[in-house]
């Protein structure tokens, strides 16, 4: 096996590496930052570390694909009541359509295969 070129592999921690402000399609900016190592993609879209600060909601909005996550530390709370607390892994099909609160922020992996699209 040959060695792999540095430039094939990024290698951060995400408890020490600074992430990137994530802002809407509008330039609106709410608190959450992402950390994401494939700049092919745009921020926000395919695998990344989202984080939510205390007391922040997501605005409404709808998958442009499925999105899947998993909640490493905090609570979040889904428009139709569910809380999500760590450990748990969600899915959520093309077209669903939510906002997310989180009362003392939130940590997650996420894989998302599209840009979300906001709704009212």
């Amino acid at each position: 096996m040959k060695p792999i070129d540095p430039n094939d592999r990024k290698i951060v921690n995400i408890h020490q590496t600074a992430y990137a402000s994530f802002a809407y399609p509008d330039g609106e900016r709410l608190g959450d930052t992402i950390l994401q190592l494939d700049d092919t993609k745009e921020l926000g879209v395919g695998f990344h570390i989202y984080r939510m600060p205390p007391g922040m909601t997501t605005r409404g909005h709808r998958h442009n694909g499925h999105e899947q996550f998993l909640i490493l530390e905090g609570e979040l709370h889904e428009s139709d009541g569910t809380i999500l607390r760590p450990g748990d892994m969600v899915f959520y099909r093309d077209g669903t359509e939510h906002n997310s609160y989180s009362p003392n922020g939130v940590l997650a992996v996420v894989h998302i295969t599209g840009p979300e699209i906001g709704v009212e």
